[in-house]
């Protein structure tokens, strides 16, 4: 089975996905709600996995939650909480539940997270569960077991046009090409000529470039970014901006349709991460559709 998401990267079609974090607890109300409010403006949602080591509920529950209620997502499956044998199960998992498109991620350091005692896994890297699932979409598990029923992921893979030196990303990339990644969603872009550069660099390779578009609420944030996120810094001409906006929300609103007016030719769709902030996507993509 094709997953909607494959079929439009595949036909051209210019798509647009949103980011949506699941709850800390087991009330999924709201989070169903933000998602189902984006039903009919994107064309999948992700679901992080306990993302920068904050402790959540299971990313597999909350995709499955998407799926009953006709929302494609992205399941992003990381490899510090797992090991092998449950990366395996987990994948399994969600193509029984109908989850077909993965990206697959190394993971935040435990250090980073609310759970600084936790032991991090890290049995494979975001390029080893790459091959893991092209060896479950064969039919076979790791240890060349025959499967009964084989999954049909769609998988993705991280990438940071920004990062430097931009070689070893690039090569990087190159493996995560080579063991099945068939589309990449970016860290954030606020310069739509360094994602020309890196579409450039990796369009050989035959993966599709959705570009990562982050709303910044306000100055204070965008330095936060700057300090604290490896390989993302934000213009000092975007934090004149936000500091100098009598509505700081409004105007990353506005920056944020501006990059991905710049960002179109370059990528084949752009990945809207609005930080709780959803509600402004509508505003954020609404020339694009």
């Amino acid at each position: 089975m094709i997953s909607g998401l494959q079929n439009k990267l595949d036909t051209g079609t210019f798509v647009i996905t949103a980011e949506v974090c699941p709850p800390k607890g087991c009330d999924c109300n709201d989070f169903i709600a933000r998602a189902a409010a984006l039903r009919e403006m994107v064309d999948a949602v992700n679901v992080t996995d306990n993302q920068g080591a904050n402790m959540r509920i299971s990313p597999l529950a909350a995709a499955a939650l998407l799926v009953r209620e006709g929302i494609e997502p992205i399941l992003q499956l990381t490899c510090r909480d797992r090991n092998r044998l449950a990366l395996q199960s987990e994948l399994l998992g969600a193509a029984a539940l109908g989850v077909h498109n993965v990206l697959a991620l190394t993971g935040d350091h435990i250090s980073f997270g609310d759970h600084r005692d936790a032991k991090p896994v890290f049995d494979l890297d975001s390029v080893q569960l790459l091959r893991t699932i092209a060896v479950l979409n064969a039919g076979k598990d790791l240890a060349g077991s025959a499967l009964h029923g084989a999954p049909a992921f769609y998988p993705g893979a991280a990438a940071a046009p920004d990062a430097e030196p931009f070689e070893l990303s690039l090569l990087k990339l190159e493996k995560k090409c080579a063991a099945g990644a068939r589309f990449l969603q970016t860290q954030a872009v606020f310069d739509p000529q360094r994602l020309a550069m890196f579409s450039a660099a990796v369009r050989p390779l035959g993966m599709k470039v959705i570009a990562g578009i982050l709303l910044l609420k306000s100055a204070g944030m965008a330095r936060y970014v700057t300090a604290n996120i490896p390989g993302l810094k934000v213009p000092a001409h975007l934090v004149a901006e936000l500091d100098g906006a009598a509505n700081p929300a409004a105007q990353g609103v506005e920056m944020a349709r501006r990059i991905i007016a710049d960002a179109r030719p370059f990528c084949d769709g752009v990945h809207i991460m609005a930080m709780g902030r959803e509600d402004l996507i509508p505003e954020i993509i609404k020339e694009v559709r």
